[in-house]
């Protein structure tokens, strides 16, 4: 996030150490630690010393709060969290509800078997009153692979007895080209979470950025994910593909769902994880 260093700490500033406080300092703390930058990389930059590096951390600090909670504070927090159901009775009891705000989502499996079709259809129930499976929210659709159809958002709006012209007005929408402008997406996305209060859902494939916005604006987090061969799987029933991205992704999302081909065009999903 973005850390402003206040003024509070001007007296301490060593001689030749000075900070220009007519302008506000701005360092994307948490971007930089993601990329494996730490304090020491961080004063070998020209006019970062030790001692501003420390300043702009403990600044950081002071805007945070202290990194440990009460048992009941996290009980507190998680009493916020929302379900959007799937549109299946059958998915939504294998979730226990439906997918849950404050974590991550993730749904893969080989094409045609249903992933685009499920972000469109929670893309709809997300809007919808909680006495029908929604959070009365609005959607934030992140689309690396162009296959976002405004068309099918009404035929499901339709089905659901919804506007489907006030429903595609709900959903902010954007391709993303490659991952650098993903995660300008996301950041983007972040800000209009923080200028409007009613998002519910955000499709996209980023990972520690999502995890913030998902708990810091209790949204729901869906990610859909493609399938590579497993030559391991020497098992006779085991799965003969395995999600792209590994154990990173596999720790980072709370909810695992992998959806097959089923008999008749049909998908049949199976959750892996929760």
């Amino acid at each position: 996030m973005p850390v402003p260093v206040h003024d509070d700490s001007r007296a301490e500033s060593p001689p030749g150490d000075e900070i220009d406080f007519d302008e506000p300092q701005w360092d994307m703390i948490d971007e930089l630690q993601s990329h494996g930058i730490n304090a020491q990389d961080i004063t070998k930059l020209k006019g970062m010393s030790e001692a501003k590096v420390e300043k702009i951390k403990e600044a950081a600090q002071k805007i945070l709060g202290s990194s440990f909670q009460t048992g009941m504070q996290v009980s507190e927090k998680r009493k916020r969290v929302l379900q959007i159901s799937s549109g299946s009775k059958s998915v939504d009891a294998m979730l226990g509800g439906g997918f849950m705000s404050q974590s991550i989502s993730e749904a893969y499996g080989e094409f045609r078997t249903g992933k685009t079709q499920l972000a469109h259809t929670l893309s709809v129930i997300a809007q919808l009153p909680p006495e029908m499976g929604g959070a009365s929210g609005k959607v934030t659709y992140i689309d690396t692979e162009g296959t976002f159809r405004p068309d099918r958002i009404r035929a499901i709006a339709d089905r659901f007895g919804v506007d489907p012209e006030q429903t595609l007005e709900n959903i902010t929408y954007a391709r993303a080209y490659n991952s650098e402008h993903q995660m300008e997406l996301i950041q983007e996305a972040g800000i209009r979470f923080a200028e409007e209060k009613n998002f519910r859902l955000l499709l996209g494939q980023m990972l520690a950025k999502l995890a913030k916005l998902s708990e810091e604006f209790n949204i729901v987090v869906l990610l859909t994910n493609q399938v590579q061969a497993d030559p391991g799987a020497t098992m006779a029933f085991a799965p003969t593909v395995k999600p792209i991205g590994g154990h990173i992704l596999s720790h980072a999302s709370a909810t695992r769902i992998m959806l097959r081909k089923g008999e008749y065009n049909t998908s049949q999903p199976s959750q892996t994880r929760e």
